[in-house]
């Protein structure tokens, strides 16, 4: 997963400068503990469901303004400050843009994404 990378692509497609105005990222990590009660956390078995997230990009890619959405999503064991997902969301202005971002991401980690605490 490259940030970089993947901005540095959306920024060559045809018709990139005449229709964003915004880009916004999510880059998910893997934490040192556990949301529930900050147990420390050795590491995660993530499960991701590729075609349900493309399916999901799809969606918000078709939505009004939005020029395009990327998802990057790892599988397996993953150990603290790893990358886990990544979305990114281009679109015209931020009214548009914003809440495409949170849609991605809460229906991606709902629906297509499931994971394994391994605790310490």
């Amino acid at each position: 997963m490259d940030i970089n990378k993947a901005i540095a692509e959306l920024k060559k497609e045809p018709g990139f400068a005449e229709n964003v105005g915004m880009m916004l990222v999510h880059n998910g990590v893997v934490r040192a503990w556990s949301r529930k009660d900050h147990s420390e956390v050795t590491a995660i078995e993530i499960t991701s469901d590729l075609e349900r997230i493309e399916s999901i990009r799809q969606e918000i890619e078709a939505r009004p303004g939005i020029f395009r959405a990327v998802a990057q999503a790892n599988s397996g064991r993953m150990k603290p400050g790893d990358d886990v997902l990544l979305l990114v969301v281009a679109g015209d202005i931020r009214e548009n843009v914003k809440p495409a971002l949170a849609d991605f991401l809460d229906r991606v980690k709902s629906e297509a994404v499931s994971k394994r605490e391994i605790f310490a």
